[in-house]
């Protein structure tokens, strides 16, 4: 085998372990990204079987504990669309009516999201960048009030529908 011919047969097997490589790191890569969804983004565009985040505020009345002690129903809103989610497990502490909220899991095919963790916000001067965004693109209108922001849908008089303490 003249030098030419090594040359170009040590740069093939190169090239061949250099596509190996990244073909493993984009499929690992796929197969752990997690897309964050607000509830009209659910609505819109379902994500099938895939895990995804879903954010929004924990919509006011709509906290369930079933009987077992750590089944919980809620529905998480952009005041603009509302998506029923359920959870078996201990929410945090921070949890609650119109509070901030990300949810990982999966869309059931009953249209209920199954989260398999519960993200609650870490104090009432954060809101996650996803979430503020969401209720932007919702059109929802937010109004302070001290101690607190109220959202509220563009087209409604109820300052009650989805309140936070959070702020943006």
């Amino acid at each position: 085998m003249t030098r030419k011919k090594r040359r170009l047969y040590m740069l093939g097997l190169a090239l061949l372990g250099l596509g190996t490589a990244t073909a493993l790191t984009l499929s690992a890569f796929e197969e752990n990204i997690v897309f964050f969804y607000s509830p009209s983004d659910l609505v819109v565009q379902p994500p099938g079987d895939r895990s995804v985040r879903l954010g929004g505020l924990v919509e006011d009345g709509s906290v369930q504990k079933q009987a077992d002690g750590l089944t919980i129903t809620f529905r998480v809103t952009d005041t603009a669309n509302t998506v029923p989610v359920t959870y078996k497990g201990i929410v945090p502490d921070l949890f609650r009516e119109g509070q901030g909220v990300v949810a990982e899991g999966r869309m059931g095919g009953d249209g209920v999201f199954v989260a398999r963790e519960v993200l609650a916000r870490h104090d009432e001067n954060y809101m996650p960048p996803e979430v503020h965004d969401a209720l932007q693109r919702a059109g929802a209108v937010k109004t302070e009030v001290p101690g607190r922001s109220i959202y509220t849908p563009a087209d409604s008089d109820d300052k009650v529908h989805a309140t936070t303490t959070l702020k943006p």
